[in-house]
C-alpha cells in the first residue's frame, strides 16, 4: 500500500480516492458476496481468507475489497500491481513471505490485473500457493478460465463481482454530496434525476460515477458556498459514453456471439443495435465483416445463395473506405443476413464429412475417378470405367465417388427453407435418378 507524503494533502485526491470505503459497512454493491450471513463477508469478519481471485468489470470494487481485508486481517499484506512487476520483484516478495511463514506470520499478496502476469510469472506463485507462504488475492476484469494458468486457478475460489446497479450508484452519489470526505463541506443543488442521470451514465462502474459527480460540480455555478448544477452542466460532462468494451476480453466475445445469435434469430433490429456497440466501441469493421461473410454460408447457406454475395460485398466495402462510412454497409448486410430464410445444412454436411474424414484418412480413393498420368497407373486400372458426364445424355454417371466404406452416406441434407427447396428438389431428382442406373 502506497503512503502519502507529507506534502500530499487529501484533498488533492480524486473524489473516488478519498471516498474508497474503509470498512465494509462503507462498501457498496456485492450484496450477493457481503451481505449478512454470506461466505466473503464470513471468511473476512472471521479472519479466515484463503486464496481467492476477484472477478468483474472495472469500478466495482475488487482493489477496495482487498484494501479493506488489509485493514481487517491479521496477516501482512502486500500489493502487487502486474503492470509494473516482474519475476524478479515476485521472487523477492516471496522470499519475504516465506520468512513471515516460519516465524508463524501470514501474508496476504494482493495482485491487480493478474490477466496480466504471463504464464511464468503465474507460476512463480504456485509453489508458495501451496505450501501456505502466501494467501493470493487476485483481481480480474477478465474471465479467470482463460486468462489464469490452471494450477494457480484450481487452487483458488472465483468470487464473482457484478456490476453496481443504478440504484446503488445512486444512493453513493448522495452520499459523496455529504460526506465530509466528498462535498459535504459546500452546498450541492442538484436534483435526484440529475444524480440518477449521473448514476445510469456510469454503467455499473462506481470510479466512473464519482469521477463523473466531480466534473459536473467543478464546472457547476458557484455562488458563495454552494454550487448549483443545471441540466446544461450536466449535459456537457456526459456528452460522450464510453462504452464497455474491451477487443481482447470477454466482452468481445460476449457481443459477437450477441450480434451473430440475434441475425440467426432472425431480429434485425437486436442484430443492428449489438453491431453499432462493437463498431462505436472501435471494434475493427473487417472483423465484424469476416464473421458475417462465415455467418453467411454457416446460417443462411443455399436457402438464399445472394447472401454470400452480400457479405462479401460489405467485406470489400469495409476495406475500401473503412469507418465511419461503412457501418451502413455493415447494416445492410446484417439486416439482409437476419431477414433471409435459414439454413445450417451447409454448416452440418461439412461437420459430418470433417469427423468421417479424420477417422478414416486412409480410405482409398475409388480406382474409377482416380488420376492416370501414367503407364504404370493405367495398367494399375485407375481411372478405370471413368465416365464423363458431360459426354452423357443426362449430365449424370452412377459412378461410386465415395470409399467402400462410406458407400451410401449422406452429409449435405437440404431444408425446404427459401432456394434451399429448390436444391433440395434437384437433389432428391438425382439420386432417383442414380438409384434407377446403378
Amino acid at each position: 500500500m502506497e503512503d502519502r507524503t507529507l506534502f500530499e494533502q487529501e484533498a488533492d485526491q480524486p473524489l473516488a480516492a478519498r471516498l474508497r470505503p474503509r470498512t465494509l459497512e462503507e462498501f457498496v454493491g456485492q450484496t450477493h458476496l457481503l451481505g449478512s450471513g454470506k461466505v466473503l463477508r464470513r471468511l473476512i469478519e472471521e479472519d479466515r481468507i484463503s486464496s481467492m481471485i476477484f472477478w468483474g468489470p472495472p469500478g466495482v470494487g475488487k482493489t477496495t475489497l482487498a484494501s479493506i481485508i488489509a485493514a481487517r486481517t491479521k496477516a501482512a499484506f502486500i500489493n502487487f500491481s502486474a503492470v509494473t512487476s516482474g519475476i524478479k520483484e515476485i521472487r523477492t516478495v516471496m522470499q519475504q513471505a516465506e520468512e513471515n511463514r516460519r516465524f508463524g506470520a501470514r501474508t496476504i499478496v494482493f495482485v491487480d490485473e493478474i490477466h496480466r502476469f504471463n504464464k511464468a510469472q503465474q507460476d512463480a506463485f504456485l509453489p508458495f500457493v501451496e505450501k501456505g507462504s502466501i494467501i493470493l488475492i487476485g483481481a480480474t476484469t477478465e474471465n479467470p478460465s482463460f486468462e489464469v494458468n490452471g494450477a494457480l486457478l484450481s487452487r483458488c475460489k472465483v468470487f464473482v463481482m457484478k456490476a453496481l446497479t443504478t440504484e446503488e450508484l445512486t444512493a453513493l452519489l448522495a452520499r459523496a454530496r455529504k460526506d465530509p470526505r466528498g462535498f459535504g463541506d459546500r452546498e450541492v443543488k442538484m436534483s435526484p434525476d440529475m444524480l440518477e442521470a449521473v448514476a445510469a451514465f456510469a454503467n455499473g462502474d462506481a470510479r466512473t460515477a464519482l469521477l463523473t459527480l466531480e466534473m459536473v460540480v467543478l464546472n457547476g455555478d458557484t455562488e458563495g458556498n454552494t454550487v448549483v448544477i443545471t441540466p446544461e452542466t450536466l449535459e456537457q460532462c456526459t456528452s460522450k459514453k464510453s462504452l464497455l468494451y474491451d477487443k481482447k476480453g470477454e466482452e468481445h466475445y460476449n457481443l459477437i456471439s450477441a450480434l451473430h445469435k440475434s441475425m440467426r434469430n432472425s431480429d434485425p433490429d437486436a442484430a443492428v443495435y449489438w453491431l453499432a456497440r462493437m463498431l462505436e466501441a472501435g471494434e475493427d469493421p473487417l472483423y465484424i465483416a469476416r464473421r458475417v461473410v462465415r455467418f453467411a454460408s454457416e446460417d443462411v447457406g443455399l436457402a438464399e445463395p445472394h447472401a454470400l454475395e452480400m457479405a462479401v460485398a460489405a467485406y470489400q466495402a469495409c476495406h475500401f473506405i473503412g469507418m465511419p462510412e461503412c457501418s451502413v454497409h455493415l447494416t445492410q448486410a446484417v439486416v439482409h443476413l437476419s431477414i433471409a430464410p435459414k439454413s445450417n445444412a451447409l454448416y452440418l454436411a461439412y461437420g459430418a464429412a470433417r469427423e468421417d474424414a479424420l477417422n478414416q484418412l486412409a480410405e482409398p480413393v475409388p480406382l474409377v475417378i482416380r488420376n492416370a498420368p501414367t503407364r504404370l497407373m493405367k495398367e494399375l486400372d485407375y481411372g478405370k470405367g471413368y465416365e464423363y458426364a458431360h459426354d452423357t445424355e443426362d449430365k449424370l454417371t452412377a459412378m461410386q465417388c465415395l470409399p467402400d466404406s462410406l458407400v451410401g452416406r449422406e452429409y449435405y441434407l437440404p431444408t425446404e427453407q427459401g432456394a434451399e427447396a429448390r436444391y433440395k428438389n434437384r437433389l432428391d431428382q438425382i439420386k432417383a435418378w442414380k438409384e434407377r442406373h446403378r
